[in-house]
């Protein structure tokens, strides 16, 4: 895959944003667990006390953990924080199943649900928002609310350069585009032998037509917020639209002067508007 269509669709390898950096978070021994989930192991993180848990599901290929540094550190200061490796990246193992954001959705509910029996939040940026649109409609009975950051419904959705960029890349893109995070990931990787494996399995799941149909996020009914970039060179707007029209009880936040990675552009804008959404219940309480 080219650098364009990774950086645009799941994530971005260097955030550039403010965090300690002293907490190697996505290798960090002291908050870091495994859980066999069916074929493979995954690998998660857990900060933080208090409140209603706080699931995090990051981006594809190029995303991890540490994308969520800065997030992790301000709300772990007053909830517990369950960061999940979706499987393949980084400490996760890659399983042997074809990539679904079904397979994807059920390795976090398992987590999840090894973690606490309580009703949880969960915030998903990009690849990992496809992950919690699929999760909220598959357990309704998880997710108190629901936070999606920059995830379309389908293929479709995607600018039509985007699409055609995907179109015309190779599993082996990354490594010859990005020689450098591809080899700092590998050391993360329990199997680096795996990494172009790890890469097609990938391409083949964002190839596909449809991520999430318009009846799953129909069927979404806990409070929603959907945020994107007003710059998003990788969403389009009125698709954004279209899906946030969907929700029963959704709202929508864009974010001046952004592109798709919000939380690398206003980190702490970002993180106050995510943090008002999910504290709206004990506010409501206190008024």
């Amino acid at each position: 895959m080219c650098a364009v269509v990774a950086a645009m669709f799941f994530s971005c390898c260097a955030s550039g944003q403010a965090r300690p950096e002293t907490i190697p978070y996505g290798a960090n021994p002291a908050a870091g667990h495994f859980l066999h989930v069916d074929d493979a192991n995954i690998y998660y993180e857990t900060y933080g006390s208090g409140g209603t848990p706080l699931v995090l599901l990051h981006g594809g290929l190029y995303g991890y953990i540490d994308e969520f540094g800065e997030l992790i550190c301000e709300l772990s200061k007053h909830r517990r924080v369950i960061a999940i490796a979706t499987r393949g990246h980084g400490k996760s193992e890659i399983g042997t199943k074809p990539f679904s954001y079904t397979l994807f959705a059920n390795d976090a509910f398992a987590v999840i649900r090894h973690e606490t029996g309580e009703k949880v939040d969960v915030l998903g940026f990009s690849d990992g928002a496809v992950t919690s649109y699929t999760l909220a409609s598959a357990h309704p009975e998880l997710i108190r609310r629901l936070v999606a950051i920059g995830g379309p419904r389908k293929f479709t959705d995607w600018p039509l350069n985007a699409q055609t960029e995907l179109k015309n890349s190779k599993p082996s893109d990354v490594e010859r585009d990005s020689p450098q995070f591809v080899a700092d990931r590998k050391k993360l990787m329990p199997k680096p032998d795996k990494w172009l494996e790890f890469n097609e399995k990938l391409v083949a799941l964002w190839a596909g037509p449809v991520y999430v149909t318009d009846e799953q996020i129909q069927s979404i009914k806990v409070p929603t917020l959907i945020i994107m970039g007003d710059h998003d060179q990788y969403n389009q707007i009125p698709k954004m639209v279209e899906l946030f029209q969907l929700l029963p009880k959704g709202e929508f936040a864009i974010v001046p002067g952004c592109g798709h990675v919000v939380l690398a552009c206003k980190g702490q804008f970002t993180i106050s508007v995510v943090d008002t959404f999910l504290d709206q219940p004990t506010r409501a309480a206190k008024e």
